[in-house]
């Protein structure tokens, strides 16, 4: 598709949130009523201010206005499993038997080539529907599913880290790897994707328990040959997990140091969950960088706890959103915001009470950072790409009505966490291309023909 042409103009009511409101005094947000954003023709913001000053240093810039919605930073998930999209719902499970009836005969599933290029399809277009245009994604066990899903993100643009799961023991035998192959099909997918456009390499055991030393030593290998590839894998999900671990290895201090023993915690690690944590876990966390990917449908609907965002925040951790789709109960970031306001509103003294601008921050700014992506993406400061998405929900609808009868911006973005579906998600952009306008996806490149080859053909 064609890009905006140089100093493309936008006007809109737009909401960000730049700086961190668990740790600044600040405003939560920032909530601007006829803003003006130039955009450069490489997605590009250039300028940020009231939309007059803005318009008149573009004279010549087509302006798109944008004020029937309500503009936000493109929504950031630190966690989604691909090969899981079709399991979405499965109720009533504790973690290691979801596991076991759901998603492991469906992840065994992606040894197909074909059916893994339909489900890359599904988690995708799932993404844009959503208004994600930032991901850090748990790939699948075979090699050829992660071309796939590379190749599929890259067709409309999105800004996506993912990589090989890789495991060598307790899985069905299917799943299960050498670290000697494990090393080689990793390097060789790095090697095909890492900095291409806007996607990036993961190094992604699946968990402790389903990986030996061996194999995250060969993990941490990967990590040292790939210049800027990130690393993400769970911890501290389940009490049952988190005791198996232990037995695993009774040489580590706790789960955490199972990780951090082979050096694959950093600044762009990600661990999902860690509902259980302990104090020295926390700590070792804060001093690495790690972050932690909040996933409050997931935590709910398997029964694995209640999330003490206070203990992470107290401790220094950082914390963003994730789905955990196919746990998760769908890809909406703005469900996991407002799941995680009820639970910490649940938990009494012991939680952190969370506004609206809160929200904002965990669903985009802080996902940006625990992804490394902080100068990149998240808010609309000058110098970010141009990862947006017009909320404008259909006419009569629940939220209409409330954005239509809101006291204060607070209020109205409080209406969006609270009653926002991917429905009134009308417009996606990530990096000034638009990739979905009006419920319909645009490619950003087209497939390739037929007989080309991919980085795996």
């Amino acid at each position: 598709m064609t890009r905006p042409g140089v100093g493309v103009v936008y006007r809109a009511r737009a909401f960000d949130a730049p700086d961190d409101p668990f740790t600044t005094s600040g405003p939560a947000f920032r909530y601007d009523d006829d803003l003006g954003l130039a955009v450069s023709d490489d997605g590009v913001i250039t300028e940020r201010g009231p939309f007059a000053a803005v318009a008149a240093s573009h004279p010549d810039a087509p302006t798109i206005d944008l004020r029937a919605g309500l503009l936000l930073p493109g929504l950031v998930d630190t966690h989604v499993h691909f090969p899981q999209v079709r399991v979405i719902g499965a109720l009533g499970m504790p973690l290691l038997e979801w596991l076991e009836r759901c998603a492991l005969p469906e992840e065994e599933r992606l040894a197909s080539t074909t059916y893994a290029a339909t489900v890359a399809g599904e988690l995708v277009a799932g993404l844009i529907a959503a208004g994600t245009t930032t991901s850090l994604v748990f790939g699948s066990h075979f090699a050829p599913a992660v071309d796939a899903l590379f190749a599929e993100a890259e067709r409309f643009g999105l800004r996506m880290t993912s990589g090989l799961v890789v495991s060598d023991r307790v899985l069905p035998e299917p799943l299960l790897t050498t670290p000697e192959r494990s090393h080689d099909e990793a390097v060789r997918l790095a090697k095909d994707w890492h900095g291409r456009g806007r996607l990036r390499y993961a190094v992604t055991p699946r968990f402790a328990l389903s990986a030996s030393d061996d194999i995250l030593a060969a993990c941490a290998d990967v990590l040292a040959v790939v210049d800027g590839a990130c690393f993400t894998s769970h911890v501290n999900e389940n009490n049952a997990e988190v005791a198996t671990v232990a037995d695993q290895f009774p040489h580590r201090d706790h789960y955490v140091d199972t990780y951090d023993h082979h050096g694959l915690l950093g600044g762009c690690s990600v661990l999902a969950h860690n509902v259980h944590p302990t104090d020295a876990e926390l700590d070792v966390l804060a001093a690495r960088g790690t972050a932690v990917a909040y996933c409050p449908t997931s935590n709910a609907a398997l029964g694995s706890g209640m999330f003490s965002l206070r203990r992470h925040v107290a401790a220094g951790v950082r914390v963003a959103l994730g789905s955990d789709v196919g746990a998760g109960t769908g890809f909406s970031i703005f469900k996991e915001g407002l799941q995680a306001y009820f639970l910490q509103h649940l938990l009494g003294a012991d939680g952190l009470p969370l506004a609206a601008g809160h929200l904002l921050h965990l669903s985009t700014a802080a996902g940006a950072a625990a992804l490394g992506l902080g100068d990149v993406t998240g808010d609309f400061s000058p110098g970010k790409q141009f990862d947006a998405i017009c909320v404008r929900p259909p006419v009569g609808t629940s939220l209409d009505i409330g954005l239509r009868h809101a006291g204060s911006p607070e209020e109205a973005l409080g209406k969006v966490f609270a009653l926002a579906g991917d429905a009134d998600v009308a417009d996606v952009w990530v990096g000034g291309d638009q990739v979905a306008s009006g419920g319909f996806v645009r490619p950003v490149i087209p497939p390739a023909p037929a007989g080309r080859r991919t980085p795996a053909g």
